[in-house]
């Protein structure tokens, strides 16, 4: 099992920025890659990053590429987003999740957390 808690929401104003944690505990070898899903109220949850646990490949969908960063600290267990020119429309509960796949699908993730809310004021 992979336990997975997500920090660092909050209230913003358009333009600001934020920088969500997820720590990962358990058996984290078991880890392929980690990704951020967020669900907009009223909207489905979508793919928002991801990365490979371990190295350098990144993935991002097209509406925060540019603005979010995905990295992490391997060493701490920690995966972050950084979330840079924020919108209105990019408020949301923030997941994170671990899967077995680099890719945009939640199918590939096992392992989620329980969410933190983002909320950008324009």
């Amino acid at each position: 099992q992979v336990q997975l808690v997500e920090s660092g929401g909050g209230l913003v104003q358009a333009g600001g920025s934020l920088r969500l944690s997820c720590a990962a505990s358990g058996r984290t070898f078991n880890i392929y890659a980690m990704g951020w899903f967020r669900q907009a109220p009223g909207k489905e949850r979508e793919f928002v990053a991801a990365t490979k646990w371990s190295g350098d490949n990144t993935y991002y969908a097209d509406s925060v590429k540019g603005r979010f960063t995905i990295s992490r600290d391997n060493a701490k267990n920690t995966v972050y987003l950084q979330m840079n020119g924020l919108k209105p429309e990019d408020t949301a509960v923030y997941y994170c999740a671990a899967g077995d796949l680099l890719v945009a699908g939640e199918g590939a993730y096992s392992y989620w957390g329980q969410g933190t809310q983002v909320i950008v004021s324009s």
